[in-house]
């Protein structure tokens, strides 16, 4: 990579001596890639070349950037206020956006509480929970339970339901709420579960539901916890478990709404509605931090009329007008795109031209759902060689772990997802060609 790539050196070494990057040690273990703009689909580096993202930066920017119904409706709002307390006020922004989300998410979910970020939309939504089954005089019901290889934030409470064993936050195991887990769902999106699998569920269920409040899951696609796909007849039995035994279902959709699965929401996969249900990401955009909560009329009505009537969380920026109205922007714009006609074919596309990689002797599986599709590797990517060859084919992804995978924007063309997939699977072709002949190397001198 050269030099002038990365930007110029007093910008680069600012950043690395002072910025905390995602998951980055300080300073980084290699250099961050200086951007200077973005628009549609590209994003572009300070000396000014063109990455197709392939990532919709972290699966939230679904119309790509600079999209100018996006720009509009934030310029219109800031005429009027780009933000005002949410205590004790309300606006039309916030209204307007209620309004499009019960509209479009699964029956039954009634009431919203606006977050601004993923992660606390997930605290909310155990707290709701905590405090549904408090108000229902179930206090014993007062812990959690969830799949192993889920991934639901890096707060507090939200990383005590991530995946304790797999997961990114095994430093804090110890000093973290003690949750319970099953074991993961199984993989593939098309297989039926099997009467082993259904006993141990139900099994699970019998043995711990006087003691949960909730059962926390991402419906039909685990992202960061591995990107797998599982059966939606898993979710329709978790659900029928969720009602037999008094627990609370809570799906966070946070990665899957909005399309990404090949359904508005994954929970649609099934046919279930939750709970409790946690969107953000897509919401916005992109373009804002902004999640929400979402629960049954049940659930608020229980709270509501208890002895503790209040919702205990308050975020300073809760219902940000800005937020809410860039919001309404992107709902309507992807309502426009018949979203499971768009999808599908992009499903299809990338199946196609990824399917040359399963001949590569390092490539382990791909899978493809919606559109979110995955590499898995037999070996951790080793991620400064990756990512030179990721810029040298004019592409932009994030591989963790063995896996390389894609979540386009929804805005790319064919023509544009084909150079996408193309370019990807030249690097990993090439990629692991260099790692098998620097294994060699190294066997040939020992």
């Amino acid at each position: 990579m050269t030099t002038s790539l990365l930007s110029t050196k007093s910008t680069n070494d600012f950043d690395q001596q002072h910025l905390w990057h995602p998951y980055a040690s300080l300073p980084p273990t290699y250099p961050n890639i200086v951007i200077d703009h973005a628009d549609g689909i590209y994003i572009v580096t300070q000396d000014g070349t063109r990455l197709i993202d392939g990532m919709s930066s972290w699966w939230a920017s679904v119309h790509g950037y600079n999209h100018p119904k996006l720009n509009a409706a934030m310029i219109e709002q800031l005429g009027k206020m780009a933000h005002v307390m949410f205590g004790g006020l309300t606006h039309q922004p916030a209204i307007d956006l209620g309004k499009k989300l019960l509209a479009i998410v699964p029956t039954g979910l009634d009431a919203i509480f606006y977050a601004d970020s993923g992660s606390i939309a997930v605290e909310v939504a155990l707290k709701m929970a905590l405090q549904y089954q408090i108000a229902a005089k179930r206090p014993q019901k007062c812990q959690f339970a969830s799949t192993h290889s889920g991934y639901y934030g890096d707060t507090w409470h939200a990383m005590s339901v991530c995946d304790p064993i797999n997961g990114m936050h095994s430093l804090y195991g110890k000093q973290l709420p003690m949750q319970h887990f099953v074991p993961a769902p199984p993989m593939g999106f098309e297989r039926d579960i099997s009467q082993s699998e259904y006993d141990e569920l139900t099994d699970f269920f019998d043995k711990n539901s006087d003691k949960l409040a909730g059962f926390i899951i991402e419906p039909i696609i685990q992202g960061a916890g591995g990107m797998r796909f599982y059966s939606p007849q898993y979710l329709q039995l978790l659900r029928k478990l969720c009602d037999k035994y008094k627990v609370v279902l809570i799906a966070d959709e946070i990665a899957t709404g909005f399309g990404r699965s090949g359904k508005l929401f994954a929970c649609e996969h099934a046919d279930i509605s939750p709970d409790i249900m946690t969107i953000g990401k897509a919401l916005t955009g992109g373009y804002m931090t902004f999640a929400a909560t979402l629960c049954t009329r049940k659930v608020a009505e229980t709270i509501s009329q208890s002895d503790y009537p209040a919702l205990m969380h308050g975020p300073t920026f809760m219902g940000n007008p800005l937020a809410c109205a860039v919001a309404c922007a992107s709902i309507d714009l992807i309502l426009s795109y018949d979203i499971e006609a768009r999808t599908a074919n992009m499903q299809l596309t990338i199946e196609q031209q990824l399917a040359p990689a399963a001949l590569l002797k390092g490539v382990a599986e791909i899978r493809c759902l919606g559109a979110v599709a995955v590499i898995e590797l037999r070996e951790a990517v080793k991620m400064p060689v990756f990512q030179s060859l990721l810029i040298e084919h004019g592409i932009w992804v994030r591989p963790f772990g063995k896996l390389v995978y894609i979540m386009p924007p929804y805005v790319i063309t064919n023509t544009e997802l084909v150079t996408l997939c193309q370019s990807l699977l030249k690097v990993v072709t090439i990629y692991l060609s260099q790692i098998s002949s620097a294994a060699s190397n190294s066997e040939v001198h020992q």
